[in-house]
């Protein structure tokens, strides 16, 4: 639950390092992920498609892959399938929840590396083999792999370079010049991260 909650965070550290990018939203922590694996398969699918579509299709997949529950909370149904139920699907069912070939090659690719135990999504595990482990998969860009760092690793100087909000809001218009502007708040740039995204149009970067 620590990790879930980022409750071992020092906002009086991060908040001091960050300065006016904090705004109003003191003590801001980056929400962790009681499943690692689901937190890869989120990222996966919402890549360049809307929040609304992503959620469509992760409750495809959840119906379709995971398993029933009974009296749930907030009209849930079907636990998140867990890796070993997704590392054995052909491409082709994943095509039928709405995605497309190389997602849905990828997801079962990192469905195989964690049922396998080849690769852990969770704090604490050695971050750089793990960071590899996931760039070695087609399909998977470093934005993804960056936000599996900051959600289901809990790296704290994560960062999704190229991130389409976060070029919007500080004004930078190529994937580089974010990351130029991020390097400010090393080592802490998930935190920032969630501020950025948290922010209205006019809160000061």
């Amino acid at each position: 639950m620590r990790r879930v909650f980022d409750t071992g965070c020092r906002p009086d550290l991060v908040d001091a390092h960050l300065g006016p990018l904090i705004g109003e939203l003191h003590g801001m922590r980056v929400p962790g992920a009681f499943d690692g694996f689901e937190i890869a398969v989120r990222a996966v699918v919402g890549q360049q498609i809307s929040v609304l579509n992503a959620r469509a299709i992760l409750g495809r997949i959840a119906e379709r892959f995971g398993t029933p529950v009974s009296d749930a909370p907030f009209g849930l149904h079907h636990a998140f399938p867990a890796a070993q139920a997704i590392a054995p699907l052909h491409y082709e069912d994943l095509i039928a929840t709405g995605l497309i070939r190389i997602r849905a090659e990828a997801i079962i690719a990192v469905a195989e590396e964690v049922a396998t135990g080849r690769t852990l999504l969770e704090p604490l595990v050695p971050l750089d083999e793990t960071l590899a482990a996931l760039r070695h998969i087609r399909g998977i860009g470093e934005w993804t792999v960056q936000y599996i760092a900051m959600r289901a690793l809990g790296w704290p100087n994560a960062f999704p370079e190229g991130d389409a909000v976060l070029k919007k809001r500080l004004g930078c218009t190529t994937a580089a010049q974010l990351n130029e502007h991020a390097s400010q708040w090393a080592p802490w740039r998930a935190y920032a991260t969630v501020h950025v995204w948290h922010q209205r149009e006019e809160t000061p970067s």
